[in-house]
Formats: structure tokens, C-alpha cells, sequence
């Protein structure tokens, strides 16, 4: 079998938007299926590795993938996608034989529970768990601390804990995550904090002294319009996410939403 983004396409499609899974012909080379999984889906997260599962593996990191299989699986690397687990590696068949398999189950992520107008809402804990982020932090914090020291200006304390705690990547593989603010907006006043696949930038307006009260601007792709949005920069995300009624809200294309990793955490 030829391994292309094409085939991997038709073979996702035929195991539908629910669950399923297949073995493959022996001739798939499970790494180079492993490679484009990654291409597509950011960097996975590993399961099993030569027959052991990693006992922190429940419903929020895969879990669902490795039933079909039950003791019968080698590897398994997965990944989140929306409202699906997708997974790949190697598992023995009904005679034993160590066979390259794709696999994928359905994904959810716990309700969040509902919040009054003006309480105050730890905003950073509600974005992990609307993308059900489970992984350790990938940045750490002396790391960010050069970042502020070559931009000559302290940062939002929620970006630094967006950027520590899922690293470099993209929210519903749309709104990409700057692991560094670009300056390139700077004789504007303005940071740029994450990109779209739209080309809108999104950035803060770099006013008074205090990092945490910068407000949050969204900039067209023709960079004629700016829009600001007197809010920091974990509730712009949580909000997008998830309210239908945002001017960029990404709600009505996932109902569940994650984080696609570009670094991995292996």
C-alpha cells in the first residue's frame, strides 16, 4: 500500500466519524503512517510502547483507542481531533501476528459548569479543560523570562501560562499560539500574540505599565480593520471557543475543541 495524505484520508473515511479500526497489509510502514498522522494532526501522544501501556492512559488521553485491541496492542500513538481519538501504531491479530493497525474513537470533554455575569473566572483552568489538555507543561518559565527580556517588556501572566502550558501549536488547528510575540507591529503599539490560518493577527495594545490590563486587538489580514476586546488574553481564547455569538468565534465549526501540538511532549 501506498502511503500518501490521500489514502490516509480514504481510510479515515471509511472508518467513519464514530469508532472503528482496521489492520493493515503488512507492507505499511507503521512509522511512516506514525510521520503522516503527525503531518496532519500535530505531534501524538504515546499510549503503548513494545506491549506496555502507560498507566496514566484513561477517557481524557485515548483510552478508547486501545479497547478494540484489548492486550493485543505493541505501539499506539494518538492524537485529538475535535470530537475524535485517532490512532496508529502496530497490534497482534486473531493469530498473533504483529500487524500495523488505524484506529479511531469518539472524543468528549467534560460540560463545563456555567458561570454568572462579573464572577470572577479562572480562565486558564476553563481553556485545559475545554481542549482537554492533559499533557505536562512543555515551557519553562526561565525560558519565558529570556522572551521578555529580548522584547524588553514583561507579558501577560495568563499568555506566559498559555505558552507554558501547551508550548507551541495551534487552538482546533486554526488559531496558532506564538511561543514568542512577534514585534513586527510594534510602531503601531501593538504585539502580536497568535495568527489565524485567515491571516488576522491577534494582538495586544501595549498601553500603561501593567501587562495584565493590555487589551486584546484583532487585526484583518489586509491590516485595514482592528477590532479590540477589553479582555484578557485566556477568556479571548475560551470565549471564541466557545460562543457562538463571538465576531471570530470558531464554536460553529467543533462542538469539542483541543489543542494540536507541534513540539510533542514524548
Amino acid at each position: 500500500m501506498e502511503l500518501t495524505q490521500v489514502t490516509i484520508h480514504g481510510l479515515l473515511t471509511q472508518l467513519g466519524a464514530g469508532k472503528g479500526y482496521m489492520y493493515l497489509p503488512g507492507d505499511v510502514d507503521p512509522q511512516s503512517l506514525t510521520d503522516l498522522l503527525a503531518a496532519r494532526f500535530g505531534a501524538p501522544r504515546t499510549l503503548v510502547l513494545d506491549g506496555f501501556t502507560d498507566p496514566t492512559v484513561d477517557d481524557s488521553r485515548g483510552a478508547a483507542l486501545l479497547v478494540p485491541f484489548e492486550d493485543r496492542a505493541v505501539t499506539i500513538r494518538a492524537w485529538a481531533y475535535g470530537g475524535q481519538w485517532v490512532g496508529t501504531g502496530t497490534a497482534r491479530d486473531g493469530e498473533e501476528i504483529e500487524r500495523p493497525v488505524l484506529v479511531v474513537a469518539r472524543r468528549e470533554t467534560p460540560e463545563l459548569p456555567a458561570f454568572a455575569p462579573g464572577e470572577d473566572v479562572d480562565w486558564m483552568d476553563r481553556l485545559i479543560r475545554i481542549t482537554g489538555w492533559t499533557e505536562p507543561p512543555p515551557r519553562p518559565d526561565a525560558a519565558l523570562a529570556e522572551v521578555e527580556s529580548r522584547l524588553g517588556t514583561a507579558l501577560p501572566g495568563d499568555y506566559k501560562s498559555m505558552v507554558a502550558t501547551f508550548g507551541e501549536g495551534a487552538f482546533d488547528a486554526f488559531l496558532t499560539l506564538n511561543p514568542e510575540p512577534w514585534a513586527s507591529l510594534r510602531e503601531d503599539g501593538l504585539l502580536i500574540w497568535a495568527g489565524t490560518e485567515h491571516e488576522d493577527v491577534h494582538c495586544w495594545r501595549v498601553e500603561g505599565d501593567d501587562p495584565d490590563r493590555w487589551p486584546v486587538v484583532v487585526r484583518s489580514f489586509d491590516g485595514e480593520d482592528d477590532l479590540t476586546f477589553d479582555c484578557r488574553t485566556a477568556e479571548f481564547v475560551c470565549r471564541i471557543l466557545t460562543d457562538a455569538h463571538h465576531p471570530f468565534t470558531m464554536a460553529r465549526c467543533f462542538d469539542t475543541h483541543w489543542f494540536m501540538n507541534y513540539g510533542g511532549n514524548d
